[in-house]
């Protein structure tokens, strides 16, 4: 029960610190509405081994525009029962939505990033927890003038992530084949390092979830994300946000090596 109470208290101070990111009137803010559609996919080689790939299709306007598309590649390594340790690396491209674009002069640009992650999993009664703790080396295009065509370079970013996830079945006692399970989770992006820019709090994402795993190799779930986008670059003198909220629709496969 201890257990139980510090993780549920460690989600609602995650979420309060957010919110209060907001609170001041220094800030510039803007809204929209988005959709991303995410494939998972864990190819297991043995006990230990694995590979991982992912797809991340975001869009604004829910479906209508583009947002980002997320390819991400890595290796797992299953330490032990609810230790997981995963590197690898992503290609992200960003693209020019909004009344405020992310890049200054409202252009695409591509990111390049390498990852290290270890996932802790627990269960506390009918709750599964889990921690994710994540390090990215980014490698973000930067257009060094209006005059170039294309990004001329790439300045190396640091950015540490934590996600907390918290999942239960429903109308069962666990998740099993054919069970419907609802989760809740946050994580918080903070960057770090000479180049970060003029500020350290890059994100934070809260979503609700309701799920269905269909059998050990196949679950997917639907619901709420919040996200709460930081810029690199103060504007008039202000901190610019965006405030998105929408859907989000996952997709889990696990394939075991025969």
């Amino acid at each position: 029960m201890k257990s139980l109470l510090l993780n549920l208290a460690l989600l609602i101070a995650l979420v309060t610190a957010s919110s209060s990111l907001l609170a001041q009137n220094t800030r510039t803010i803007t809204h929209h509405q988005i959709g991303w559609y995410n494939y998972f996919g864990n190819f297991k080689l043995n006990s230990k081994w694995g590979i991982h790939s992912e797809y991340q299709w975001r869009r604004v306007d829910w479906v209508n525009n583009w947002q980002q598309s997320l390819l991400r590649v890595g290796v797992n390594y299953q330490a032990k029962p609810g230790v997981l340790f995963r590197a690898g690396y992503a290609w992200i491209e960003t693209f020019a939505y909004g009344d405020i674009p992310l890049n200054s002069l409202g252009r695409d640009f591509t990111e390049h990033r390498i990852f290290e992650m270890v996932q802790l999993s627990h269960k506390e009664s009918r709750l599964e927890f889990s921690h994710r703790f994540m390090l990215e080396q980014r490698f973000v295009g930067r257009y060094t003038s209006r005059e170039v065509s294309k990004e001329n370079e790439f300045p190396f970013l640091n950015r540490m992530r934590y996600m907390f996830r918290v999942q239960a079945p429903i109308g069962k006692t666990e998740i099993t084949d054919k069970t419907f399970y609802a989760a809740i989770y946050n994580e918080v992006f903070i960057g770090f390092g000479k180049n970060v820019g003029a500020n350290i709090f890059d994100q934070n994402r809260l979503g609700g979830l309701i799920g269905y795993r269909f059998s050990k190799n196949l679950r997917a779930e639907a619901g709420y994300l919040s996200q709460i986008l930081q810029y690199a670059r103060n504007i008039e003198g202000k901190d610019v946000y965006q405030i998105n909220n929408g859907i989000i629709i996952n997709v889990y496969f696990t394939i075991e090596k025969k």
